[in-house]
């Protein structure tokens, strides 16, 4: 594997792919839980194996993937399927805002960078301190496939092998939050202000009391996008 690597990929590809991996490792662990258990959970529907794999390959949200199992058995309706996927990814206009600058001059790489950006891979992409001797749109390109491989191969597995597996996999879904809850300390950390951290924090809390947990996502992010247009001076 190694030989078939190095011969068909550019040393500074190759590069730009051992800066990003261990960025990509804790993505890996929370991913394939949670891919296999979609597939699990797809497969306990009645799906063969080969449904979770083509929607995470073509849809890759996570959220999405789970509500279009519910889709898939109602009636035909694809205006409230594409309304029901906006309103869920809604925060990723967020996310497209943020890396204008960071994905701009990138060529064709651009595209499948802007496809395959997920919450994981935005904080990546978005905070990591890149070595001035790796290509930027490299290392881009290597963190948001390498999470998009992690979670198709997960969902891929659990789809062919869920028919085999019986445990209760109630509670797989709490993965992803204790990943994020990890993200956010470590960045916390590596900050010398925390003014940032303590708006998101507040914002989302607030709203979670206020709207609830089922609706409080979109105003904590126009809250945060709010505040920290106000505090933009001193965050600079």
């Amino acid at each position: 594997m190694k030989k078939f690597f190095d011969k068909f990929v550019s040393l500074q590809s190759r590069k730009a792919f051992k800066a990003a991996f261990p960025f990509t490792l804790p993505i890996f662990a929370g991913f394939w839980f949670l891919g296999i258990s979609y597939g699990i959970y797809m497969n306990v529907c009645g799906f063969s194996w080969i449904y979770p794999a083509l929607m995470s390959l073509t849809i890759f949200a996570g959220s999405v993937e789970f509500i279009v199992v519910n889709l898939l058995f109602g009636s035909f309706n694809p205006l409230q399927a594409f309304i029901l996927a906006f309103i869920v990814n809604a925060r990723h206009l967020f996310y497209g805002i943020s890396m204008l600058d960071k994905y701009r001059g990138l060529g064709m790489k651009k595209f499948y960078l802007i496809f395959g950006l997920c919450d994981e891979s935005f904080s990546i992409n978005y905070t990591a301190k890149i070595p001035e001797d790796v290509d930027r749109g490299l290392f881009y390109f290597w963190v948001t496939f390498l999470n998009q491989f992690y979670w198709v191969s997960g969902s891929t597995l659990g789809g062919i092998f869920g028919s085999m597996i019986k445990f209760n996999t109630h509670g797989l879904e709490f993965i992803l939050t204790s990943l994020f809850v990890v993200i956010f300390l470590e960045q916390f950390l590596n900050e010398n202000e925390h003014l940032n951290a303590f708006i998101g924090f507040l914002a989302s809390l607030i709203c979670l009391l206020i709207f609830g947990a089922e609706n409080f996502i979109l105003p904590s992010i126009a809250v945060i996008l709010i505040l920290l247009t106000i505090f933009r001076r001193k965050l600079e």
